[in-house]
């Protein structure tokens, strides 16, 4: 794999003439021709640090410090594991994070990349830059109860039983629908595919493919393909889509593309919709823009607004740098094991609780 180490950048929206970017590739009627496979993967956070505050840029030393420190978290995280251990104990270990506190993935399986992103020559601390603190917005009222019972549910402290039984109303894992959109292999996770396009911690290769109509953005997470139509108009809002309407337009050298009439499913974390209110109440809506600034890279940028679920909007900004490397396929639903485990054992426990007379209901 090709590494690149230094990106430049523009302003967004400039419009380029002939003489200062003649050297950037264009397609046959004159456009930048974004047609390629980016590898995105970054070890910048989307949030920054609370403890950096306004700090936008890291210094060459300290970027240098932070990808030594974080190759040698890697090094440790890949290191065998012991063949001759016992199994966890009942209820898990006590490790952190989505596996259920009974083990999950060691570093092998993550490629965040090794570096931190670059714009204009200056490292950056975080790929949100607006608010100024590098950092979402207060969520609303609304969005901070749909945000808590969420995370209640799926961080839920594993303790080998069906706790569920005890709250009112129906439990989280009563059936493949009411499970999250990744736990189904329905989108990619963590915004992966978007809009917005996000980094995350593993797969993290796009491949664009340019026609003068339409430009398709092949996901490698869960193998999303979000078609955008080229001068075109927002179809009928009664019409949702798992990905929104996206329509985009050139503004000189620069991609415009705006996306409304999302799902409800796609909004249960990036925005704070509610089944009760009905789909038109789904008012999310992002504008994402994309620069060619050489032959091999793209600077991307986004701004994202839901006066339902944030107090305010909040815009990022990093580059795609391109890649010799091939998208390969993710067979999310033909491995998707786990779907299956997690509602069955979520019935054993249940049978289990309820023989033992602890059920709420």
């Amino acid at each position: 794999m090709k590494k690149h180490t230094h990106y430049s950048a523009i302003a967004f929206g400039l419009v380029f003439s002939s003489v200062c970017c003649g050297d950037i590739p264009r397609t046959s009627d004159g456009k930048p021709d974004l047609s390629g496979i980016y590898n995105i993967a970054t070890v910048t956070p989307i949030e920054r640090p609370e403890a950096l505050g306004n700090i936008k840029t890291l210094s060459q030393d300290k970027a240098q410090a932070l990808a030594t420190q974080i190759a040698a978290v890697k090094a440790a995280g890949v290191l065998d594991s012991d063949p001759n251990r016992e199994a966890p104990p009942a209820g898990g270990d006590g490790s952190p994070g989505a596996a259920g506190n009974v083990g999950g993935y060691n570093l092998f399986w993550i490629d965040n990349g090794d570096t931190a992103i670059k714009i204009d020559g200056e490292y950056r601390t975080s790929v949100i830059v607006d608010p100024p603190n590098g950092r979402f917005p207060k969520l609303t009222q609304r969005a901070t109860k749909k945000a808590s019972k969420f995370f209640n549910e799926v961080l839920h402290e594993n303790k080998g039983d069906a706790w569920w039984l005890q709250q009112e109303g129906p439990g989280p894992y009563d059936g493949p629908e009411v499970m999250t959109m990744s736990d189904r292999c329905m989108l990619g996770f963590g915004s992966s595919g978007g809009p917005p396009m996000l980094p995350t911690l593993y797969n993290n290769f796009k491949r664009i493919v340019q026609t003068p109509d339409h430009i398709v953005f092949f996901n490698e997470m869960v193998h999303d393909a979000r078609v955008v139509r080229l001068n075109s108009e927002h179809g009928n809002p009664s019409i949702k889509r798992w990905l929104g309407d996206s329509i985009g337009w050139w503004e000189g050298d620069t991609l415009v593309i705006d996306t409304i009439n999302f799902t409800s499913e796609f909004c249960a974390l990036l925005c704070s919709h509610e089944p009760s209110q009905g789909d038109n109440a789904v008012n999310l809506h992002v504008v994402e823009k994309f620069t060619r600034t050489d032959d091999r890279t793209l600077l991307y940028s986004f701004t994202v607004e839901d006066p339902n679920s944030w107090s305010g909007s909040w815009s990022g900004e990093y580059p795609w740098p391109e890649s010799d490397d091939r998208v390969f396929e993710y067979a999310c639903h033909e491995g998707n094991y786990a779907m299956e485990g997690i509602l069955k054992g979520a019935r054993l426990l249940e049978k289990e609780t309820i023989a033992e007379g602890n059920a709420g209901h």
